[in-house]
C-alpha cells in the first residue's frame, strides 16, 4: 500500500507544472478577476469582506477537483492500459488499493487548495476562526472527491466519461454552490432550490472553519452530509473493486 502511495504522489509530482501550477493559476485567476471585478461593488457579505468571502470557495473548488482528477485519470489510465491487473493480483485487498488511490489523490488536492489558499493570503490576510472546522472540511472534501474519482474510473470506458463528471456535474453544482455568493441572498425560488446542492453545505462549512461565518448553515449538518457521501461512496467503491466490476476482462 505504501508502494502504490508513493507511486501515487510521484505520478502527478513529475509534471508538477500541470498538476499543481496549472490549477493554482486557474483558480488565482477566479480570485483575481472576480474579487477584484466584484470587489468594487459588493464590499461586504455576512459582515466579511467580499475578496475574504471568496476565499473558502475557490479552496474548495482548487481541492476537489483536483482530488477528483487525481484519482479518476490515475486508476482510469492503468485501467485502459491493461495494468490494473497487476493491482488486482497483487496481494493488496480493495481498502488498501483504496488508500493508495485515495492517499495520492488527497495528496494533490490539499496541495493545490492549501496553496491557493496562501496565495489568497497575500491579498486579504491570514484568518483561521475555527481551525478543527476547517481541517475535518478539508480533510473530507478532499477524501470523498478522491472516492468519487475512484468511482469514476471503475464506471467509465472512454476518456469523455471520465470528463463527463467533472464537466457536467461537479463544475456547475460547485458554481451553484456559493462561492461568490451567499445563496440565502439569492431571490425565490432558487435560494431554496440551492438548499438541495450538497456543495452549498461543504462551501459554507469551509467558510465557517476559516471565516468564522456560515450563512446560516450549520455546520453540523454540512458536516454529516459530508460523512454520509464519504461513508457512500467508500462503500460502493469497495464494493467495486472487490468484485473487480468493469475492471476484470
Amino acid at each position: 500500500m505504501k508502494t502504490l502511495l508513493a507511486k501515487e504522489v510521484r505520478r502527478f509530482m513529475r509534471v508538477p507544472g500541470q498538476t499543481v501550477l496549472s490549477p493554482l493559476i486557474s483558480t488565482s485567476l477566479y480570485f483575481l478577476v472576480f474579487g477584484y471585478s466584484l470587489s468594487g461593488r459588493v464590499h461586504e457579505v455576512e459582515g466579511v469582506p467580499y475578496l475574504s468571502f471568496i476565499v473558502p470557495g475557490l479552496v474548495f473548488l482548487g481541492l476537489a477537483n483536483n482530488a477528483f482528477l487525481n484519482s479518476s485519470s490515475s486508476l482510469f489510465i492503468t485501467k485502459i492500459q491493461g495494468t490494473v491487473v497487476d493491482l488486482l493480483v497483487a496481494p493488496l485487498g480493495p481498502l488498501e488499493l483504496l488508500a493508495g488511490f485515495i492517499g495520492g489523490a488527497m495528496v494533490r488536492g490539499l496541495m493545490v487548495g492549501g496553496l491557493t489558499w496562501a496565495v489568497a493570503t497575500f491579498f486579504t490576510g491570514f484568518r483561521l476562526a475555527h481551525a478543527p472546522a476547517t481541517l475535518f472540511f478539508l480533510l473530507l472534501s478532499s477524501y470523498t472527491f478522491s472516492v468519487l474519482g475512484v468511482l469514476a474510473a471503475v464506471w467509465a470506458e472512454k476518456f469523455e466519461q471520465v470528463n463527463f463528471f467533472p464537466t457536467f456535474v461537479m463544475l456547475p453544482l460547485t458554481f451553484l454552490g456559493g462561492i461568490f455568493y451567499s445563496v440565502r441572498e439569492l431571490p425565490s425560488p432558487w435560494n431554496h432550490i440551492s438548499l438541495f446542492n450538497p456543495m452549498v453545505y461543504m462551501v459554507e462549512g469551509l467558510r465557517y472553519g476559516m471565516l468564522g461565518t456560515g450563512g446560516g448553515f450549520s455546520p453540523l449538518l454540512g458536516g454529516g452530509i459530508l460523512l454520509a457521501l464519504a461513508v457512500l461512496a467508500t462503500g460502493v467503491a469497495w464494493a467495486a473493486l472487490q468484485s473487480g466490476y468493469k475492471l476484470k476482462a
